[in-house]
């Protein structure tokens, strides 16, 4: 008898989408992006991932970047808070994947954008998550 094959989620599509829908809720609707968009709003987060393990058999511990572009460098802060604390609500069901939690491995920092000098802060989280039976 052959072992199941495990698939893990795609963690940054799970948490882009989680992010576009509770930045809405809090009033706050940017883009939620995996690649910087061309043309550039003067508001976006975009979440990156660089890599992370296997956690368990059935789990993934993604490495994920988050980034925080606005016109101002309090904007750009702002939004990296926000984006930092609805992070920390994600454990749950999202999008039919079970994110059972977060640890933050990378605290803000202020990072401006070296292509746009547009102000930018960043954060890096590890988001543990369930696979699914292929």
């Amino acid at each position: 008898m052959s072992r199941p094959v495990i698939v893990m989620p795609d963690a940054v599509a799970v948490v882009t989408g989680y992010l576009r829908s509770a930045l809405a809720a809090a009033g706050e609707p940017v883009p939620v992006v995996s690649r910087i968009p061309s043309p550039r709003p003067s508001r976006f987060v975009r979440v990156e991932r660089l890599g992370g393990l296997q956690q368990t058999v059935v789990s993934d511990r993604a490495r994920l970047d988050f980034h925080a572009w606005a016109a101002t460098e309090a904007g750009a802060h702002d939004l990296c808070a926000l984006v930092r604390g609805l992070l920390g609500a994600i454990p749950g069901v999202r999008d039919a994947v079970t994110v059972y939690t977060v640890t933050e491995v990378g605290g803000p920092q202020w990072l401006p954008d070296p292509e746009s000098s547009q102000p930018r802060y960043a954060f890096a989280a590890e988001v543990h998550m369930r696979g699914r039976v292929a």
